[in-house]
């Protein structure tokens, strides 16, 4: 295996590296280095947690020189506004000692501070797609200079619905440009775009998604319902040595809200949670806390799924079971990172019994069952999607038949069988006059039987 010095990095850059630790590089890091460096088109296919960033960062920042120009050389995409953050972040400390210039530009935050930034000029942009193509339409953005393209977690940005700005972006780039993508999945609309855009693109195949991380320890719980698992969860977390950064995963907002306010009045400061409706300073702030290990206990949506390197989460809880398997492998990726050991437990009823076995179809592998605990009580209190609906099968006031009428039904008295003619007017002035009398022809005859 080759070191980072027989990558032929300038010295900057391997002290850099070495600040941050890192000694050799992964397989995709390796792989990807002179395919970036040749300037081809480039489609990588990796797993989550196996340095993806690093992978194209150092070719590109190996090729960047010195310039004093205003607008952006090297454009980044990412899905989220967490990911903008730490991308920009691993940049900077990647090239502490050169003098690159690096900006990133999110949704959720002040869109004229962000303009003052890019005004200021940067050579390496990183933005989510919304807020680069609204700061592209008023031109504060100007894309004219842009020679290499790189949209990291695809997959997800088209599962978000930003296939029409990405492609909007890719039209005001010109087009001598290389292209540079990385998926966890090769799906139908990766390859879509990639047919409409990429020229005869070299493809860096590391792991295909749904292979199960070899380092990662699964385990699985069968549970009744919400409020059970909440009980199991308040049960195993007890023990703080041993659960000592826990990342605790839920299938939508108000699911993740419902198990915060049902948890923190057993674990209170220890625990916080994160999801698209909270501020991005909430957001970036909970991050952070849960990263420096002020906070144990971190709850989320999938938004936290994908790209954000965390530092040494002991264990990833599938608190629901995913719908799609592709996300699981995705969630379970935040533990057992840079080879470390991780531990992932996932939770289903019944009704996600059907999900659990696609999981397991697609890894080709069956997660081991632990017995429920004794200890915890189960809980018959229901979430509202748990409970039963009320269809009044049995309302006997419903008319039977259509041409039948109920037990309430009774015949119309032979006064009210009487049609509504309408007032006077309908009846003998309209016949007079043969057609309806306007308000403008009431007050003319007024006025002409006045002057007679």
């Amino acid at each position: 295996m080759s070191t980072f010095e027989d990558l032929n990095l300038s010295k900057q850059l391997i002290y850099g590296i070495q600040d941050l630790g890192f000694t050799l590089p992964t397989p995709i890091q390796e792989k990807s280095f002179s395919v970036i460096m040749s300037g081809k088109d480039m489609v990588g296919i990796a797993q989550t947690g196996t340095g993806k960033t690093l992978a194209y960062t150092l070719p590109v920042l190996q090729q960047l020189k010195f310039s004093k120009q205003v607008s952006p050389r090297v454009l980044i995409l990412v899905p989220t506004r967490e990911l903008v953050v730490q991308v920009a972040e691993n940049i900077e400390a990647f090239s502490k000692y050169t003098s690159v210039r690096v900006c990133g530009i999110y949704g959720g935050a002040n869109i004229n501070t962000q303009r003052q930034a890019v005004a200021q000029g940067c050579d390496i942009l990183v933005a989510t797609p919304g807020r680069l193509y609204d700061l592209c339409l008023d031109r504060t953005v100007k894309l004219k200079d842009i020679k290499k393209l790189i949209i990291d977690e695809v997959d997800v940005m088209l599962d978000l619905g930003f296939r029409f700005q990405i492609t909007n972006i890719l039209e005001l780039i010109p087009p001598k440009r290389q292209h540079i993508m990385f998926s966890a999945t090769m799906t139908e609309e990766v390859a879509k775009l990639i047919e409409d855009f990429f020229i005869s693109p070299v493809k860096v195949s590391i792991a295909v998604s749904g292979t199960p991380l070899s380092n990662i320890e699964q385990t699985c719980y069968s549970v009744e319902n919400f409020y059970t698992k909440v009980n199991l969860l308040l049960y195993i977390l007890k023990d703080k040595t041993l659960y000592s950064k826990v990342l605790i995963f839920v299938s939508n907002k108000k699911s993740a809200d419902r198990l915060f306010e049902a948890m923190k009045t057993v674990y209170g400061p220890e625990i916080a949670v994160i999801h698209s409706n909270k501020t991005q300073n909430y957001r970036l702030r909970s991050i952070n806390q849960f990263d420096a290990g002020k906070n144990r206990i971190l709850i989320s949506t999938d938004i936290m799924a994908r790209g954000l390197d965390l530092e040494k989460i002991t264990h990833v809880i599938n608190f629901d079971t995913p719908a799609y398997p592709e996300n699981y492998i995705h969630r379970i990726g935040r533990t057992g990172r840079a080879k470390q050991k991780g531990n992932s437990i996932l939770l289903f009823t019944e009704k996600e019994e059907e999900f659990k076995s696609t999981i397991e179809a697609l890894m080709d592998y069956s997660i081991p069952l632990i017995d429920f605990p004794k200890e915890v009580e189960i809980s018959e209190e229901l979430a509202p999607e748990e409970r039963p609906k009320n269809t009044e099968l049995n309302n006997l006031n419903r008319a039977i038949n259509a041409d039948e009428g109920g037990s309430a039904f009774h015949e119309k008295s032979e006064k009210n069988k009487k049609e509504n003619q309408g007032g006077s007017y309908k009846r003998i002035i309209a016949k007079k006059y043969k057609k309806p009398i306007t308000r403008g022809d009431k007050n003319f005859l007024k006025k002409n039987n006045k002057r007679k």
